[in-house]
């Protein structure tokens, strides 16, 4: 028997999903607030749905992918919501980055009509690698429903974690979450650094993905820096919403945070100046114009459809690390020499400063997942599949950071307004001994 499936919010993430589930023979239903998309749902091969409701109704699995906590609460409870169509039985698997409070709050209700609930958070394992199954997600809820689901699971992504009671999967995607905000900001800042010192960024960003700087946003967020899209696959709105959660979450746990609490602060800054659908990077947008500079290198394009170029495709191969983990493959002429008149002490202070920066956030990240009570173990794997991927977690057991490298940075930035950096405090936070990290 074909599984049916119902499906709401066809947006960046959501189509993909839809897709999958097609390839792999589910029967899907599918409804987004935007009337236009109906085009695109039946030109897949999927049924349209006026409404929530009539996604849901007669369907075993209705799943939600949508960008704020209220754009949940008023599809599944509001005027026409789904919940009200959803068979004793059925399971709810809600894929939105949201309040965990809201997810239970729903679940409550779910259960008096006999329906399942599940969060499932997604981390993208490539940037975007939603639009070849590479994603992940960390499941909170119910076994049993998990159980129910994990067919669907499996058809949209490449891993999957069960990672305890409904909170627990929130948990686990805000902290991933805030190693790639924190990544983002501090790459920023440290490639106004570099270019003030002369440095080429496309070279730079050649020998930082080879180096112990490397990270998600290191290797494959910078191209939509300087190619000056910042990045259209994700909005403002979304990663100031995300920040919030988690302070929100720190609050709720006793957790001090603070350099999460100052990247939070940063996002909300720039979600006061740009419009709420601007896309995500205009975050490093604030900080060059706060520094009246320029990331954009003239006549680069990034090797994505959600840059400059959005004509542009994936090739259809890929590379795979030694974690296992996989990324689009790039065509030649996104090479670079990696030897450069411009190669030195400079380069080397930076990469070091970006490595010590991943270092410090994971700490922060790793003491939101212990309040949670989630088990060590787990927490490195999810680390390790998400977009807070970096070589200073795959390396968490032997690195040790390069003191005089990190002593000698702060001149280098002297005439710059770079809020993160000067927070991590470079001449003293490793005096009188440098710290190791923890495992």
């Amino acid at each position: 028997m074909t599984l049916s499936i119902g499906f709401i919010g066809a947006g960046n993430m959501g189509r993909p999903f839809v897709t999958a589930l097609l390839k792999k023979g589910f029967i899907v239903t599918v409804h987004d607030h935007d009337p236009s998309c109906e085009r695109w749902v039946c030109g897949q091969g999927a049924q349209w749905a006026s409404t929530p409701a009539a996604a849901a109704v007669g369907n075993a699995i209705l799943i939600t992918c949508l960008p704020l906590p209220s754009h949940v609460r008023e599809t599944m409870i509001g005027n026409n919501g789904a919940l009200t169509a959803l068979a004793s039985g059925a399971v709810w698997i809600d894929t939105s980055t949201t309040d965990y409070h809201n997810t239970l709050d729903i679940a409550r209700m779910a259960a008096l009509r006999g329906v399942m609930s599940l969060e499932a958070p997604v981390s993208n394992l490539s940037h975007m690698g939603v639009d070849f199954n590479n994603v992940c997600f960390y499941v909170g809820g119910e076994k049993k429903a998990y159980d129910i689901a994990r067919p669907a699971l499996d058809a949209m992504a490449e891993h999957r974690f069960h990672v305890g009671a409904i909170g627990h999967g929130q948990s686990v995607k805000l902290l991933t979450n805030l190693l790639f905000y924190c990544a983002t900001l501090a790459w920023g800042e440290l490639l106004l650094v570099a270019q003030n010192q002369g440095l080429d960024l496309h070279w730079l960003w050649n020998v930082a993905k080879h180096s112990q700087a490397n990270c998600f946003v290191v290797d494959q967020v910078t191209p939509m820096l300087l190619d000056g899209s910042y990045d259209h696959s994700c909005t403002l709105e979304i990663t100031v919403k995300d920040m919030a959660l988690t302070v929100a979450l720190a609050d709720e746990l006793g957790v001090d945070l603070p350099l999460g609490r100052l990247i939070e602060a940063r996002y909300r800054q720039a979600g006061g100046r740009y419009p709420a659908h601007a896309n995500h990077l205009k975050v490093v947008a604030l900080m060059e114009a706060e520094n009246q500079r320029r990331l954009l290198i003239d006549g680069f394009t990034a090797p994505s459809p959600y840059g400059a170029d959005r004509t542009y495709r994936h090739p259809d191969t890929f590379v795979i690390d030694a974690r296992g983990r996989r990324k689009p493959s790039l065509p030649e002429h996104f090479g670079y020499t990696l030897t450069h008149p411009a190669c030195g002490h400079y380069a080397q202070c930076v990469l070091e400063v970006m490595a010590w920066t991943n270092h410090t956030i994971r700490q922060e990240a790793l003491q939101l997942g212990d309040a949670m009570g989630l088990e060590p173990s787990l927490l490195e794997q999810v680390v390790s599949r998400s977009c807070g991927a970096s070589w200073v977690d795959d390396q968490r057991d032997s690195y040790v950071p390069h003191v005089a490298l990190l002593h000698d940075f702060p001149r280098l930035m002297e005439s710059l307004h770079l809020p993160i950096l000067q927070a991590l405090a470079l001449d003293t936070v490793l005096a009188p001994q440098p710290a190791r990290h923890a495992s």
